[in-house]
């Protein structure tokens, strides 16, 4: 009797085991599992409380390209990369005239007469005509131009692939080229680990540029010393998220920062001294997980968005 009570103690035990295992297995399958406690979750902060947003979008249109590059406006036209051509579009958005690139350009940027594009690392300049006027000195092996702003006496070039200015003359001569470390022995310099880096010259002529990585916003002088910065770092609306951000940004008239965020894709608003001054569009009116849209402003203070994921240009006007 004694071995007949451990016989059936034993075949009781097996069944509970084999049920144990048998419902972990079915719990852990991919329509079975719970909710990871770990995991990354931005829904929460794809909600902005309406009265932080300033601007509405007014009206929007579709562009041409099948690869969208980048957007500047200059002197009410809107000059618009992509594929292998440049668009020069009306405020309304009629197409003024269209010519075609030796290559994909990869950013843009417009002063008085003179269209700068960077096409396989090399800034090539043109007329309004669409003829080339120069054709700079392609950079090294291991360069990747991301960005250009022209200014009255220079014109810089955001090099994120050796994470460096490039500071020129009108002729595309290099003046000087600087790694945005402020003092000997700073750790730092430009922090960029997936490619974005643009920079930009605020209407005062003073050249600011984005150090990603350390979702910071910093102004150089001439001689590219680092004269101030601020960054936001938080998941919150007034702060920038993620690996690398802001991934665009440009100016409006009055000196306020325009920044476009991907990730968290949104566009906002901040103050020349860096405090946040409000939404121009919510996480909601992009694509999830879409890519953060190249950003341009007129003279009136409307602001242009370049939206790659749906291929057209979107309009925002102050409310």
């Amino acid at each position: 009797m004694k071995n007949k009570g451990i016989v059936i103690f034993l075949i009781v035990l097996a069944v509970v085991i084999v049920a144990v295992i048998a419902g972990d297995y079915l719990s852990n399958k991919p329509d079975k599992t719970g909710p990871n406690p770990f995991e990354y979750n931005v829904d929460n902060f794809k909600t902005v409380d309406s009265t932080l947003i300033h601007f509405k979008e007014t009206k929007n249109f579709r562009i041409s390209f099948e690869q969208p590059a980048a957007i500047s406006i200059n002197n009410d036209k809107i000059y618009v990369a992509g594929d292998s051509q440049i668009q020069i579009i009306d405020i309304s958005g009629n197409l003024l005239n269209s010519f075609e690139m030796p290559g994909l350009p990869k950013t843009i940027d417009v002063t008085g007469d003179r269209i700068y594009v960077a096409i396989n690392n090399q800034v090539l300049v043109f007329n309004q005509s669409g003829e080339i006027i120069n054709k700079w000195k392609t950079l090294e092996n291991g360069s990747s131009v991301t960005a250009i702003a022209a200014g009255e006496n220079a014109v810089y070039v955001a090099d994120a692939g050796k994470r460096k200015v490039l500071k020129y003359n009108a002729e595309g001569e290099l003046l000087l080229e600087f790694d945005g470390k402020a003092d000997e022995g700073v750790l730092h310099g430009f922090i960029i680990p997936s490619g974005f880096f643009d920079l930009n010259i605020n209407p005062d002529g003073d050249l600011w540029v984005v150090n990603p990585g350390m979702h910071a916003l910093e102004n150089y002088t001439a001689d590219g010393n680092l004269r101030e910065h601020w960054n936001k770092t938080s998941m919150l609306t007034e702060g920038f998220s993620g690996c690398c951000n802001p991934a665009f940004y440009t100016f409006l008239p009055d000196g306020r920062f325009v920044t476009s965020e991907k990730g968290l894709v949104r566009i906002k608003t901040y103050k020349p001294s860096g405090e946040f001054d409000g939404v121009v569009a919510a996480p909601v009116k992009f694509k999830d997980e879409g890519r953060a849209p190249d950003v341009a402003t007129d003279n009136k203070g409307n602001i242009y968005a370049l939206d790659f994921d749906k291929k057209m240009i979107r309009v925002f006007e102050p409310k």
